[in-house]
């Protein structure tokens, strides 16, 4: 799987797309607001650059995708008024892979600066918006051309499937699995483990160049509580997917090869995993670094109106179909995920009903030393 390739969340505005689906992913944006916001204010409150780059790395499209530099900029608007300063030009960065739907953002941007204008004055800025294709996993932006990073809902996706596990793999690893189980071998949870040490570190040594001395950068991802990689809180919502999967299977209606040379290219880390990545590295200083748990459906208070009438199985397999159908369909073809996605919302339905097993989001912001 050439995760550059096929991982993207689903585009357009229609029932499936991630546009329509993403409530989980505000929730967890709407958690980490006091810590970026107290991140961003000790960057304002020690100096006030001229020129203010701005980067959200992973910011997908949706409503989402620009609610976060929505924020921001709020903050600094309120902090420089108190101040009695000029707000900076900003530069605003959007990160995503190539095949992110970036022109449904495009779509977006005159509604974005009219509120702008219309909220905080022509004074205000001036905020120049910007795309940046390519994997956060690598360089992005020029040495020390950012003053703030963030990044929520995107870095529990790896840059590959781990070694070994890759659907050319001369035998099945992680067999009737699609991720880390209670059933897979220790070698399983040590090639995932492995590959996030890689990734997290790749990652944290390009910010490091990008980010000027004193920048901030600001991470929500979904992670685990407990060191236990197979502990429910981290790994069965996949799990039941696999099952899903191989009920169709047991119907001869997918191959049972097929599921075996599948493995997510994702990785919920705990706290001590990320802590010695980031001491490792040397370069930032950890501020906070708290946990969240968020429903599966994001919590009843987020259900609308027009969606209220689903069940919270329905409502976890929009959501979780929204973002990986893309790698599911070319892995097992597109015919086969709209019954996939019903029985996954069934066995949902069933788990909830009888757990209150949440999904564990860990948020931490650093300062770059």
């Amino acid at each position: 799987m050439e995760v550059m390739q096929v991982l993207h969340m689903n585009k357009g505005d229609d029932e499936n797309s991630y546009a329509k689906n993403s409530k989980v992913q505000s929730k967890i944006i709407s958690l980490g607001k006091r810590i970026n916001e107290e991140a961003i204010m000790k960057i304002l409150c020690s100096n006030i650059p001229d020129i203010m780059g701005i980067a959200d790395l992973g910011c997908s499209s949706g409503p989402n995708s620009l609610s976060v530099i929505s924020e921001i900029t709020d903050i600094i608007y309120a902090k420089c008024r108190e101040l009695g300063r000029p707000t900076p030009e900003l530069k605003v960065f959007l990160n995503d892979l190539p095949y992110n739907d970036f022109n449904f953002i495009f779509g977006s941007l005159p509604a974005f600066y009219d509120k702008l204008k219309k909220e905080k004055g022509s004074e205000f800025g001036p905020c120049f918006v910007s795309a940046t294709p390519g994997s956060f996993y690598g360089r992005l932006f020029p040495s020390r051309s950012l003053h703030c990073v963030h990044s929520s809902s995107s870095l529990h996706w790896l840059s590959q499937v781990p070694a070994g596990l890759e659907s050319n793999a001369r035998t099945a690893m992680n067999k009737g699995k699609i991720y880390i189980s209670k059933s897979s071998s220790l070698c399983v949870l040590e090639a995932y483990s492995l590959q996030f040490q890689k990734d997290f570190s790749s990652f944290l040594k390009s910010r490091s160049k990008e980010i000027v001395p004193g920048g901030c950068i600001l991470l929500s991802f979904m992670g685990r509580r407990s060191t236990d990689p197979t502990t429910d809180e981290s790994c069965y919502h996949w799990e039941l997917l696999a099952q899903a999967l191989m009920s169709m299977v047991s119907e001869g209606l997918v191959e049972e090869e097929k599921v075996d040379s599948f493995n997510a290219p994702y990785y919920g880390p705990c706290v001590e995993e990320m802590r010695l990545e980031i001491e490792k590295d040397g370069s930032f200083s950890v501020n906070r670094l708290e946990t969240f748990e968020i429903d599966w459906d994001g919590g009843v208070d987020d259900v609308d109106t027009t969606s209220g009438a689903a069940s919270r199985g329905q409502r976890v397999a929009k959501t979780i179909r929204a973002v990986v159908e893309s790698m599911l369909e070319s892995h097992f073809g597109k015919d086969i995920m709209d019954a996939l996605f019903r029985r996954y919302g069934e066995m949902v339905e069933g788990y909830l009903s009888k757990t209150g097993t949440k999904y564990t989001n860990l948020v931490i912001s650093m300062v770059r030393n």
